[in-house]
């Protein structure tokens, strides 16, 4: 499996809990993120036409609101999936690391 940009997994975990429109899904990749991450419109829109074209993400519907268009895109299984390995990958990652700290603390406190 080829790992994820974090754009990308940011955008496909902010569509993990049902269909969002774009700037929805700028506003949830900037939560999730603790703010490190603020996707710009440009970035995501071109984001979202890759993911779908590859199967992760489905237009959802349309809706009109102040006059203008605004799209909602969905997870699809394939996408929920990929998701989920990613996920897990990130979550090994994080607990080796994690590990090795503890084994470094307890290395430098038996130095001193």
């Amino acid at each position: 499996m080829t790992e994820l940009r974090e754009p990308t997994f940011l955008v496909l975990a902010a569509l993990a809990d049902g269909r969002k429109h774009g700037y929805a899904i700028i506003a949830e990749a900037v939560t999730i993120s603790g703010g490190r991450v603020q996707l710009k419109a440009g970035t995501l829109y071109a984001a979202l036409e890759r993911l779908e074209s590859e199967g992760l993400i489905a237009k959802a519907g349309d809706d009109v609101v102040d006059g203008r268009l605004r799209r909602y895109y969905d997870l699809t299984d394939s996408g929920a999936a990929l998701l989920a390995d990613e996920a897990a990958r990130q979550q090994q990652n994080a607990a080796a690391a994690t590990q090795r700290l503890r084994a470094r603390s307890i290395r430098v406190a038996a130095a001193q």
